[in-house]
């Protein structure tokens, strides 16, 4: 099979479709890995890339590792945990760009952005992909997974 164009991920990649860090002249971004609280997790809890910090996806289950059964108990605990996450990497909700969020259930999206805009600042809302999904880890009934724009500059002060 012949290709007659370039990938679509090329596209994304050099008309700016994905955001880069950008390193100082002939310098490599700097990258930090942030652990995830669970005990042998097989992910990092955040990863930041220059300016950039990409979280893994959070679902409702709280620290003691139960997952609450009321969809907006998961909904707060899940927002909760992406905080925290932000919080350990020196940034906060006022720093996310782009949220993508996975449902068990897309009848439920109204409810979860009635909990969602309360976490951001009026007219300052990230960027964001909502969609279905026919099953989460551990049964949860949604997983929010966010990149923050935090300037080295920034996290100084």
């Amino acid at each position: 099979m012949r290709r007659r164009g370039p990938s679509a991920l090329f596209c994304l990649l050099t008309l700016g479709g994905l955001p880069t860090p950008v390193p100082a002249a002939g310098a490599a971004p700097s990258v930090q890995y942030f652990p995830a609280p669970i005990a042998n997790a097989p992910f990092s809890a955040a990863v930041r890339v220059g300016d950039m910090l990409y979280l893994s996806g959070q679902i409702g289950i709280g620290a003691d590792g139960t997952l609450p059964r009321d969809f907006a108990d998961q909904v707060r605990q899940a927002m909760g945990n992406v905080g925290e996450v932000l919080k350990q990497a020196g940034a906060s909700f006022d720093d996310v760009v782009k949220c993508t969020v996975m449902l068990a259930d897309m009848a439920r999206w109204e409810d979860f952005n009635q909990i969602y805009l309360g976490y951001f600042k009026h007219g300052h809302l990230p960027a964001r992909s909502a969609l279905g999904t026919s099953g989460l880890a551990r049964g949860a009934q949604l997983e929010i997974e966010c990149w923050a724009y935090r300037p080295v500059a920034a996290r100084a002060r």
